[in-house]
């Protein structure tokens, strides 16, 4: 049974201090990816980037390439090279993985100067590809269509796409993302050293939900309390969201200076690398401070869906399939009546969301080291969504033995985290969940109640 009640409240994270990954996780990335390549019998892959999909190029190079484009060229000999625009070109000798530098002016920003007299053939020609058999392309999309022809379908720029395949005249091409993404890809689990770097970002987001809730009053403008989701000077991974009434009002996305008032639907999301937290609700401190046509929300919404974000957690475990999770929800809250649509829990990594392996029928199976959003959005016409998006990971007995020799404060966090879920929200953890913030599956619905929270009997 699912009910709302005075709890304690779960405290800021403390001390909160950027990881930096060692040498050995990069050295490891490579190889997971060079391996993964022999087994694809790839002679080179092809990474591109921009701000918006830099995930799997920053997972060997370790930076994005801000404002402009890039490609990563990995050869099956671990030869690299670094396809760089006017003002990144300098980041090649900082890369984590040591990458020979070309300069692509056309990779720059608009009307920046184009100073060569080479070709965009000619200058991919010079990341020594043109003898390649084979190439996979990996932009950051794995698309799953049931009518296209996967392995063709790319998500580079023409220009890139044209030129690559003049450079390499000879060479079979395939869309590779499923190396880095895809069952068993190469990006799909982490070690305590990733673990701990994500964790940075997953606090970041705790708190800020978890200041931005204690801080939202009647009044208050979408801004002022936006202004505590974002910390730190961190990038967000998605855009922040606060805001209050009716969302996106004229296309807008972003906070305004509208006015906090009794009664509205509110909705708050902060994301960075290694975690998102989003919360959905009401302003008001109890159900008669509701439209009246809205006071059944809690019976209707908000408690099957908190359900259902207790079933997800109480389900996910080492060894269980996708489909098992995606039908567990379907039968605690029925797509049908609660008007969900998108996966019920997700990777994520660099970006908000890596890739899903929990879809209808599933085989894809749980593993430890997978870094996972709880991302259930219901939509029942006439209430405000329900939200309380969240991240964990998962770790076997060595996993967890590793975090506990290399990171112990992580470790101690995360052991207080299970202790708060168990123990005051109620929801059975196995020992194989580690919250990645203070602020997961805390839930009120109510953002004026700061006293009150749903809880799992």
């Amino acid at each position: 049974m699912i009910k709302f009640d005075k709890i304690t409240a779960p405290q800021l994270d403390k001390g909160l201090k950027p990881v930096q990954l060692t040498d050995e996780t990069i050295d490891l990335r490579k190889d997971k990816l060079l391996k993964k390549m022999e087994q694809e019998q790839l002679d080179a892959v092809v990474i591109y980037a921009d701000l918006e999909h830099s995930g799997n190029f920053e997972y060997l190079t370790g930076f994005v390439p801000r404002f402009e484009e890039a490609l990563l060229v990995l050869h099956a000999n671990g030869k690299a090279f670094l396809i760089l625009g006017n003002e990144n070109l300098n980041k090649a000798a900082l890369a984590r993985i040591e990458a020979e530098a070309i300069h692509m002016p056309h990779l720059s920003l608009p009307n920046q100067p184009m100073a060569t007299v080479l070709s965009v053939e000619q200058i991919l020609n010079q990341a020594q590809i043109d003898h390649a058999k084979t190439i996979g392309l990996i932009g950051w999309k794995k698309f799953t269509s049931p009518t296209d022809d996967n392995s063709v379908l790319y998500d580079l720029p023409y220009f890139l796409v044209e030129g690559l395949m003049a450079a390499a005249p000879i060479a079979q091409f395939k869309n590779a993302t499923d190396l880095m993404i895809g069952l068993n890809g190469a990006r799909i689990t982490n070690n305590e050293n990733e673990i701990a770097h994500y964790e940075f970002g997953a606090m970041l987001a705790g708190n800020g939900i978890l200041s931005a809730m204690d801080q939202l009053e009647l009044g208050k403008s979408e801004m002022e309390v936006g202004g505590y989701l974002n910390a730190a000077g961190q990038t967000p991974s998605v855009v922040t969201i606060m805001a209050t009434g009716e969302r996106f009002e004229k296309a807008n996305l972003y906070p305004t200076t509208k006015k906090i008032q009794l009664g509205d639907r509110i909705s708050m999301t902060v994301g960075y690398k290694g975690g998102l937290q989003s919360r959905g609700g009401y302003a008001v401190k109890m159900t008669d401070e509701l439209p009246e046509e809205e006071r059944a929300y809690l019976v209707r919404v908000a408690k099957p869906y908190f359900k259902a974000v207790s079933t997800w957690l109480e389900t996910i475990k080492i060894g269980v399939t996708g489909g098992e999770i995606y039908d567990k929800i379907e039968a605690i809250l029925p797509k049908e009546m609660y008007g969900w649509h998108l996966n019920p829990g997700h990777l994520c990594a660099d970006e908000e969301w890596l890739a899903s392996p929990v879809y209808p029928e599933s085989a894809e199976v749980i593993q430890s080291g997978m870094l996972f959003q709880i991302d259930i959005i219901p939509s029942v016409p006439g209430f405000s969504g329900a939200s309380c998006e969240g991240g964990i990971v998962l770790a076997d007995q060595n996993l967890r033995l590793r975090i506990q020799a290399e990171y112990p404060e992580m470790w101690n966090r995360m052991q207080l985290r299970r202790d708060y879920m168990i123990e005051t929200l109620g929801i059975h953890l196995s020992e194989e969940i580690l919250p990645m913030s203070n602020a997961t599956a805390y839930y009120r619905p109510y953002f004026l109640n700061k006293e009150s929270a749903l809880i799992n009997c």
